[in-house]
């Protein structure tokens, strides 16, 4: 027995000794990943990198004062990794908690957005090394510097973070009773914050800096939270390990050389509004700084997105309402296939949400075809729209009386001639008032494509925000030239309905 239990010693320790080895010839393999994936190429063919980030976030990314081009550390990096690649950079925008299922979905090659790399996320994309560490702060009103001093002091009030970040996590775990305000863009939650909807705004150390020197009224201070700070990195793909070590030579050198403090930070500072005012001098200066500041100076950008909101909306308008008549006339058809289809269709739309229904069609059907952000919220809105003219123009048939069909086919002519001739131009009398009102409502509906980076005129105002840390005064002028539009919609459908009742 004492032989056996030797030999069995013997054995374990073997088994043991080489299940070490294997473990270590793993570990080995994991620091050296393979790349044999395709990513890499992929990009190498078609001559861009693509990457995705939410525009808002200084000195990480921002629209730089007074222009449309997006700038900051992550752009300078991000530039640095494609040209180390031979090939170009393209920057697409979106909201923050839409990037990852942007880049799970095809529609960008990596994500830079000061992402903080946890292992939450890491379940779902691959992390680069980490390129820069920031701290925790919290944007408040100097108003209240002596009385909130730490995260300990939000209990039970309200508190501002961008969803989708670990600021927002924190705060819902670490801050007892607090009531959480969570906002797509930090130039919403400034705002909050300015109007005292949120008695503080939790942020990243350098964005925190960034707000509170250029925006009166507000300071930034150490959120004091009692945890480690994750590093910011970049998000690949799942299994985009090529592009990851691509990335990682390209940080490896901007860390070696101290790009990031020497070059990419002073850079991201002079497109700042504080620091190019602080380098101006003497009155007129001054004055200068003050009218680019101005809403006028912003004219291109709001004349952009109000040509890009009319295009969706016009073309939304005759799509839809084509759509919109053909399943009419399906649902009212005898055929009760066409029925069945026409009448779960505008059920399932009108059932469910606007926004619910553009991201299916960017994000959904980006996983069988590459739709463009334009494309997607054309379509999204227009397919929309289409249910709800499709019952405006059927209760406008069903309020033709039935007499006049029955007296249109007595005269021999067909079903088809008599909807034609006979019920729809009367119906289009009834219901050119809902139908205006449809139109109205789609041009305002419209504005959700911004959320999927299209330029319209929310997207322009939230860059006009962001740029010139004015929170209210972008959003008249967005309210101003939307009444402007509607009005003038409005006004047009009154006048061809008065032409209709004269004839």
């Amino acid at each position: 027995m004492k032989k056996l239990g030797h030999w069995l010693t013997i054995i374990l320790i073997t088994i043991l000794f080489i299940s070490n080895i294997g473990t270590l010839g793993v570990q080995a393999a994991d620091n050296n990943t393979p790349t044999n994936d395709e990513y890499l190429q992929k990009v190498k063919n078609k001559g861009t990198l693509v990457m995705g980030t939410s525009p808002d976030f200084p000195p990480y990314e921002f629209i730089a004062h007074g222009k449309s081009k997006i700038v900051g550390m992550d752009i300078a990096i991000a530039q640095k990794i494609a040209q180390d690649m031979g090939v170009k950079l393209v920057v697409k925008s979106m909201d923050f908690d839409s990037l990852l299922v942007a880049l799970q979905t095809g529609k960008i090659d990596m994500v830079m957005a000061g992402m903080s790399k946890t292992a939450k996320r890491a379940k779902s994309v691959d992390f680069s090394d980490i390129y820069f560490h920031g701290g925790m702060d919290l944007v408040i009103n100097k108003a209240d510097k002596n009385k909130l001093t730490s995260y300990k002091a939000l209990t039970g009030q309200a508190v501002g973070a961008q969803t989708g970040t670990i600021q927002y996590n924190w705060v819902k775990k670490d801050v007892k009773k607090a009531q959480l305000k969570g906002m797509d863009k930090i130039t919403d939650l400034i705002l909050a914050l300015q109007t005292h909807k949120v008695a503080a705004v939790v942020l990243d150390q350098a964005s925190a800096e960034a707000y509170a020197n250029n925006t009166k009224g507000l300071i930034a201070i150490d959120a004091g939270f009692n945890v480690k700070v994750p590093g910011t990195a970049i998000a690949f793909p799942k299994g985009a390990q090529s592009l990851v070590n691509a990335a990682n030579t390209s940080i490896a050198d901007i860390k070696s050389k101290d790009l990031i403090n020497k070059k990419y930070l002073p850079e991201a500072g002079k497109y700042m509004v504080s620091g190019s005012f602080k380098a101006q001098k003497g009155k007129q200066a001054q004055k200068k700084s003050k009218v680019n500041n101005s809403m006028w100076a912003y004219k291109d950008f709001f004349a952009a997105g109000l040509g890009y909101t009319i295009f969706i909306s016009a073309i939304s308008v005759v799509f839809g309402f084509l759509l919109g008549v053909i399943l009419s006339l399906m649902r009212l058809s005898q055929n009760k296939f066409a029925q069945v289809v026409a009448t779960s269709y505008i059920e399932f739309v009108r059932g469910t949400p606007l926004m619910v229904q553009l991201l299916f069609v960017y994000f959904g059907l980006g996983l069988i075809v590459n739709i463009p952000s334009l494309v997607s919220g054309i379509i999204a809105v227009s397919l929309n729209s289409a249910a709800y003219v499709a019952e405006v123009i059927r209760s406008g048939i069903n309020s033709i009386p039935i007499g006049q069909t029955e007296a249109s086919r007595s005269l021999g002519m067909s079903r088809s001639m008599t909807m034609k001739y006979i019920i729809l131009p009367q119906a289009m009398k009834n219901i050119w008032p809902a139908l205006g009102n449809e139109f109205v409502s789609l041009i305002k509906e419209s504005s959700i494509v911004s959320v999927i980076g299209v330029k319209d005129l929310i997207y322009q105002s939230k860059i006009v925000q962001s740029d010139t840390y004015r929170g209210v005064m972008p959003l008249v002028v967005t309210m101003v030239l939307y009444f402007i539009i509607t009005f003038g919609i409005s006004r047009l459908m009154k006048h061809f309905e008065g032409k209709m009742a004269h004839e």
